[in-house]
């Protein structure tokens, strides 16, 4: 399955990984193909890799964050909202999945959605949507 792979990803430690998922849509006849890559936000200068997958336009991006906020929360606060900006731009999705994942998809891609879980009242305009 799908995510035992990120989870495998995820417990190889701290270490970028440069390893992806394919996702085929040939169902959609379609040329292209979306790629899911894993990302690990240890500084700030970190999120360059990010922005430049994105702006590709078909990857998702899988950030792990866990690292960074333990070190330094005003830089990872930096990280997030530079990445939020460049999400915008692009008219995609960025939500927070758990404590310390964040996942980031260009407009090309598709939308993010919620699952069963109601959203609380309380407004976060400035924070990004947990799931």
């Amino acid at each position: 399955m799908v995510f035992n792979k990120f989870k495998k990803m995820f417990e190889r430690g701290g270490e970028s990984s440069s390893d992806f998922i394919e996702i085929d849509l040939e169902k959609e006849k379609s040329d292209s193909k979306i790629f899911i890559k894993t990302f690990v936000l240890k500084t700030y200068e970190d999120i360059n890799p990010v922005l430049n997958a994105l702006r590709e336009g078909y990857t998702i991006a899988v950030i792990n964050i866990r690292i960074l906020k333990s070190k330094d929360v005003i830089e990872l606060k930096r990280a997030i909202s530079k990445i939020k900006k460049t999400v915008e731009a692009l008219e995609g999705k960025i939500a927070g999945f758990g404590e310390n994942t964040i996942i980031a998809t260009p407009s090309k891609v598709f939308e993010i959605q919620k699952g069963s879980v109601e959203p609380t009242n309380l407004p976060r305009s400035d924070e990004i949507e947990r799931f």
